[in-house]
């Protein structure tokens, strides 16, 4: 038997995503990982989840399975209440590149490109004409406050604008859900509060948000976070009102 589901009251709406006991395991020589022990999590549209827990405790596993990086061993994961199992490789790229937008703590651009480029690149990808991908390119650096630095390449901005850059990239695509992996781990507090504000944004606009993070502080940005220990949910908590005031 999994553990029960874990949800929030937000769940009564659409479900963005959905898992069912899902157990991931890896098999490593002659031992077995076992990352994922029978997680069940409901996550509707318009939610911002934290996802916290220390080293091994399954969350980037989680977040590998919720962003089609990864399968499940068993179980089963839903997106949009279309089942993910059995999908083909290229449908798994497909729903990568359309329906989710990934956020790095290495940010992961180009370096040779500018700021325009890397942005667009998803929509190139995905087969967007070209007269369709201008407007949409500009409006995701728009929303992040880049517009002045469009055509700058990665080593002519700080660390917080090429981060800004990377959630400019993950938006274009218009997806379901994003992603943040440490979105702040290789930034500075000031500056990593610059990106948290900017993921606030989003989430008031009403863009569902799923953050992996190890800082408390960060977390608390989330309306509600999710701890993981030992491969299963620890915790699912609701975030006080007003939990940031005074940090």
């Amino acid at each position: 038997m999994g553990q029960p589901i874990s949800s929030s009251p937000a769940t009564a709406g659409r479900i963005a995503l959905s898992l069912r006991d899902v157990v991931k395991t890896y098999v490593m020589g002659a031992d077995e990982v076992h990352a994922l022990r029978g997680v069940s999590l409901d996550v509707a549209t318009n939610e911002y989840v934290a996802i916290m827990g220390a080293s091994g405790s399954g969350k980037s596993t989680l977040m590998n399975v919720i962003g089609c990086l990864d399968v499940p061993t068993s179980g089963t994961y839903s997106l949009e209440g279309q089942p993910v199992a059995g999908m083909s490789e290229y449908q798994l790229a497909e729903i990568r590149n359309q329906r989710i937008g990934f956020v790095f703590q290495t940010f992961n651009l180009i370096p040779r490109s500018n700021v325009f480029h890397n942005v667009e690149l998803p929509l190139i990808y995905a087969g967007v004409p070209r007269a369709q991908r201008r407007p949409r390119v500009e409006d995701a650096i728009a929303r992040v406050g880049l517009t002045n630095r469009m055509r700058h390449k990665p080593n002519e901005l700080s660390g917080g604008q090429r981060q800004r850059v990377a959630i400019a990239r993950a938006l274009v695509g218009q997806p379901s859900i994003i992603l943040a992996d440490e979105p702040t781990g290789n930034l500075d507090s000031k500056t990593g509060d610059e990106i948290m504000a900017v993921l606030d944004e989003l989430h008031q606009a009403g863009q569902t948000i799923l953050l992996v993070t190890h800082e408390t502080y960060i977390a608390r940005h989330a309306l509600r976070i999710v701890r993981l220990r030992d491969g299963m949910i620890e915790s699912d908590d609701a975030v006080p009102a007003g939990s940031l005031a005074g940090q």
